[in-house]
């Protein structure tokens, strides 16, 4: 067969890929399964060591997090993980060659449209993230002058590396944002955005870098909605009307990302799932719902925040939560100490051990089947509310 009539055997794709695999023998098997595979986008994982996990995770694109931290004391005795400008510039420059040195594999995200290219040459487009804005706190400005480039180098630098999502705070407040774990459920604690946060939502709108309110404080999170010109996402959450815990989100801020058009997606990690004592995939797919059922069916992802494989304690430990989860009491037990909500009692668990593995998306996939979701609303959340907002934001 002519390359001619191999290219025409492909247009006749269009009108059913049973009829083209038999008109074009050169046409794969491998390609035609990728045609009829549902678009699968995480929102939150890292690069792994191993490349081979990102072929067994079955992802077409992924928020992928290359922030390096600086551990910092806090005057409380509590630790704060600072994403420095130092430690992220230098984190990134490395994921940006592992990436392109691996082209058959992973392509660099910095467009809504990669993630189409990658589908279509079986790659996994990565998406840069750095989980707080602490990595431009030393950028100066003239609030007047945001838009003179000099004035955010450090902010400028990063998006010429390939930073495409910034989130605004990790846990603690900065310059910019108050953080979820500064919140212990009192007024006068829920800090703000910042005069100079406001100043930084300009900037993120104008380079179209997308905002991740994930980790901030509930009305940081409402005034970045109103703030931004673009859809803002929370990358990596959970329900706070179902766990009432300060890293959980409240209804009010999970409608107002969704209604700037943005996304919130529900991560892994199962003490901000579930109160049960033995957390299932039934309270993922809860999370889910309620999700849908407070900003819409077009508000739903999915996230990690694990790596692709999975947590790695609780793999070595075969998921065995009553012993994974002890590595996480001491840091609960200095949040109770501050009185921070949500934190009073120790966790029981740390995954759910159905989705602590690199197949998560498919078991997400069949379980709301199960759940008698329409296959449309599971394009939605396993991928294709992904895909419309960095459409529309990476442009």
């Amino acid at each position: 067969m002519t390359i001619s009539a191999c290219n025409q055997s492909r247009r006749t794709l269009l009108k059913g890929i049973a009829a083209a695999s038999l008109l074009c023998p050169l046409y794969s098997s491998s390609v035609l399964a990728q045609s009829k595979k549902r678009l699968y986008i995480d929102g939150l994982s890292f690069l792994p060591e191993n490349l081979d996990d990102v072929r067994a995770s079955k992802l077409d694109a992924y928020i992928c997090d290359i922030s390096d931290i600086e551990a910092i004391t806090q005057a409380d005795g509590t630790t704060n993980y600072k994403r420095s400008y130092k430690a992220c510039i230098a984190s990134i420059k490395k994921a940006e060659k592992i990436v392109n040195d691996n082209p058959t594999i992973l392509m660099q995200g910095l467009s809504g449209r990669d993630i189409a290219i990658a589908r279509e040459e079986q790659r996994t487009a990565v998406y840069f993230q750095i989980q707080g804005a602490d990595c431009v706190e030393d950028d100066s400005f003239d609030g007047n002058e945001v838009e003179n480039s000099e004035h955010w180098q450090h902010l400028n630098e990063f998006h010429q590396h390939g930073l495409r999502v910034l989130q605004l705070t990790h846990h603690y407040g900065n310059r910019f944002a108050g953080g979820a774990l500064d919140n212990d459920g009192t007024q006068g604690l829920n800090k703000p955005l910042t005069t100079d946060g406001q100043q930084l939502i300009s900037a993120l709108n104008q380079r179209n870098i997308l905002i991740d309110v994930s980790h901030s404080s509930p009305q940081t999170a409402l005034d970045t909605a109103k703030a931004s010109t673009m859809p803002i996402v929370q990358s990596h959450g959970a329900v706070r009307s179902i766990v009432n815990n300060a890293r959980c989100s409240p209804d009010e801020v999970i409608r107002a990302i969704a209604d700037t058009g943005g996304v919130f997606g529900v991560f892994m990690m199962s003490f901000w799932l579930t109160n049960e004592p033995v957390p299932t995939l039934d309270d993922y797919i809860r999370q889910l719902d309620r999700v849908a059922r407070i900003g819409g069916v077009n508000a739903v992802a999915i996230a990690n925040d694990y790596p692709l494989r999975g947590q790695e304690n609780l793999l070595a430990l075969d998921n065995n939560n009553a012993e994974g989860v002890k590595q996480y009491h001491a840091w609960w037990q200095s949040l109770a100490e501050k009185n921070v909500l949500g934190f009073e009692s120790l966790p029981q668990h740390v995954v759910i051990p159905e989705l602590n593995n690199i197949d998560r998306m498919s078991r997400i996939d069949d379980a709301l089947a199960k759940a008698r979701y329409k296959s449309s609303d599971r394009d939605r959340f396993l991928g294709g509310n992904w895909q419309r907002v960095l459409n529309q934001v990476l442009v």
